[in-house]
């Protein structure tokens, strides 16, 4: 083998073990709906960032601490009442979340509440500019998604697929629109009706009167 060859190798062998340690250290999150990341949250808001301050957290570890300006709190009343700081990591790839913090762009947050009181956002909670969600989402937020939180999410990938349990939707959005966050994520809630069954719901009249069922894609 000449030393051409070897280099090229050498070099390929390289780029291969810095692509694998990449895929090692990066965030990453299991796909959810929408619905199910906030029901998983304990904590859903919608806020303006005030300012952005890097600290040290408790494992000296860089944590951005995010002030905000809580607009109105969706989720986490028995908890906490006002919301002055969020706390995410500083690395991405430890899921910290960049936010514009200019007092303007408003958010709708999700995340968890910890022992101590502080808030924690990532990559992996559903946190969106206020103004990209849909009608739908921003109705959903006040009672519907709440509504479906004992019911079971599937997302649909290949055909054939189908419910297993009657308290449970298939989420399609991949296999008919190849993206996650499609028609079905921006515009319905899967609610749990009277009889225990789960179904897909799009706002407009009551929840018990209109259901949209689409558990076979």
């Amino acid at each position: 083998m000449n030393s051409l060859v070897r280099t090229l190798l050498f070099s390929l062998l390289l780029l291969l073990t810095l692509w694998i340690q990449e895929l090692v250290e990066a965030c990453s999150c299991a796909p959810a709906h929408p619905q199910q990341l906030l029901c998983d949250s304990s904590l859903v808001i919608r806020a303006k960032i005030s300012s952005e301050k890097v600290i040290s957290g408790s494992d000296l570890s860089k944590m951005i601490r995010y002030e905000i300006k809580q607009i109105k709190m969706f989720k986490g009343f028995e908890k906490v009442k006002d919301v002055q700081y969020v706390f995410t990591p500083f690395e991405s790839s430890l899921c910290g979340v960049k936010l514009e913090a200019n007092n303007k762009k408003q958010y709708l947050l999700t995340g968890q509440i910890l022992n101590d009181g502080k808030v924690l956002i990532h990559l992996c909670n559903y946190i969106e500019s206020w103004d990209d969600l849909t009608l739908s989402q921003k109705k959903n937020l006040n009672q519907r998604y709440e509504m479906g939180c004992g019911c079971k999410i599937s997302t649909c990938y290949v055909v054939p697929c189908s419910i297993t349990t009657p308290n449970e939707c298939l989420w399609t959005d991949w296999l008919i629109e190849r993206k996650l966050y499609g028609h079905q994520a921006k515009h319905y809630a899967c609610i749990k009706r009277s009889d225990g069954t789960c179904s897909w719901y799009r706002g407009g009249p009551p929840p018990e009167k209109d259901f949209v069922d689409i558990s076979e894609p």
